[in-house]
């Protein structure tokens, strides 16, 4: 009886191995294979609300984008939505985050309805609404919920430094004039800040807008987001 319950076993997990291991590692080759697909082994049961934390509710802002408009954080409810801070003459750093806005931007295309994006100039004096159509224009936007913001100095440094705590300011020394962090916000439908957690379970709260990692982690984490109710 032994030897027959051992071939029933060994049949079972034979017949496994051929149906799904093939669509295993065709998953890995395709990198379909998400952190969330990782974390939803069998027995649990997280929550999207569990695998994405709540960082807590984004700043509000009321400020005017590249068509002349008033655009507020009303204008994204129920909508999912990135925020960074640029400038469009910056040399660093900023044109690898907007081609990455962009590649997020075409990744959801299909999504624009749900899905949006804020660039907020820390150069004001420079970044006109005419000249941030102009440089949305060269980047290629198409997605009208993707508004490039301007409007008081002070204003936007206050929404930055204290209202997100991502870092701008100006440097004379630096080049292009300013220094300003590489992450991107990432907001629910709801209006709240989430975040994946990290290797040992604490919230990254903002995301690499410059390494691949944190785009590919994006593409997953807003993936998430645009399916909540």
């Amino acid at each position: 009886m032994k030897n027959k319950s051992y071939i029933g076993i060994s049949f079972i997990i034979l017949v496994f191995g051929i149906i799904f291991i093939p669509k295993i590692i065709n998953r890995i080759k395709n990198n379909d294979v998400t952190k969330i697909d990782r974390l939803n082994t069998p027995g649990q049961s997280e929550t999207s609300e569990d695998l994405l934390v709540k960082i807590g509710k984004a700043p509000k802002f009321s400020l005017t984008n590249q068509n002349g408009e008033t655009i507020s954080n009303k204008n994204y409810e129920e909508k999912v939505y990135l925020v960074e801070f640029f400038f469009s003459t910056c040399p660093t750093i900023c044109p690898i985050m907007n081609r990455n806005m962009v590649e997020l931007q075409n990744h959801f295309e299909k999504n624009q309805n749900d899905f949006g994006i804020v660039s907020i100039t820390i150069n004001p004096a420079n970044d006109t609404s005419e000249v941030l159509k102009e440089h949305a224009e060269h980047l290629g936007v198409n997605n009208p919920n993707w508004n490039f913001l301007t409007g008081d100095k002070d204003y936007i440094y206050e929404l930055a430094n204290k209202g997100f705590s991502i870092f701008a300011g100006e440097n004379k020394e630096s080049e292009g004039g300013f220094e300003h962090s590489g992450l991107f916000a990432l907001v629910d439908k709801k209006g709240n800040i989430r975040s994946r957690k990290d290797e040992f379970g604490n919230p990254i709260v903002y995301y690499d807008g410059i390494e691949a990692a944190g785009i590919q982690a994006l593409k997953q984490d807003i993936k998430v987001l645009l399916e909540e109710k």
